[in-house]
């Protein structure tokens, strides 16, 4: 009975050895150097103004076996670089990101959708000014594979979603300022 409880863990190990390695979910932190979120939007209907904001941290998580992740990030909106010091404040002011009280946004995934290997709609919820909306940010690129400088899987994307400044309580001369603003994120983080 010693031998055959021997042999048969012997097997079991050596199955467990030869069988495939499940993938686990990854965590990758952003680099802050490499991921800006910009919003634009139509300036009296003459031009398309471009901003971005300068400082955003935060977390993806990917398991690229069971097709499924998370995004976590924070915006820090005292970051607005509207590319004019004067402007910056203007956007930072109460009528707008109200950055005094309101000092971050965030987006906090509840779903990614998958088209083959990778993520190409991000559900989730936005909230800035302390008011939270559900918004689907849309994947227009996606990469996964070794960053070749540091030497550590990495992953990068861009992506973005279309929000009304209305519903956020920021809406001032709209609509001669439009109300639609589009959010682009590029986005690239380490693996831990």
């Amino acid at each position: 009975m010693n031998k055959l409880s021997q042999l048969a863990a012997a097997l079991l190990l050596t199955a467990a050895a030869a069988a495939p390695a499940l993938a686990a979910p990854e965590t990758y932190v952003l680099d802050g150097f490499h991921t800006f979120p910009r919003f634009s939007y139509s300036h009296l209907g003459y031009s398309t103004q471009l901003s971005r904001f300068n400082k955003t941290t935060g977390k993806v998580i990917f398991d690229k076996e069971a097709k499924t992740g998370s995004v976590d990030i924070e915006i820090d909106t005292k970051s607005v670089d509207t590319g004019a010091a004067l402007f910056n404040e203007h956007i930072q002011g109460e009528d707008f990101l109200d950055t005094a009280k309101f000092p971050t946004a965030t987006f906090k995934s509840t779903k990614v959708i998958f088209k083959g290997d990778k993520p190409v709609k991000i559900l989730g919820n936005l909230t800035l000014k302390g008011m939270t909306k559900a918004v689907t940010l849309t994947v227009t690129s996606f990469q996964a594979m070794p960053h070749p400088m540091q030497k550590k899987d990495a992953i990068g994307a861009n992506a973005f979603t279309i929000v009304k400044r209305t519903d956020f309580n920021a809406g001032k001369y709209a609509p001669h300022v439009g109300d639609e603003v589009r959010i682009d994120i590029a986005i690239e983080a380490i693996k831990e």
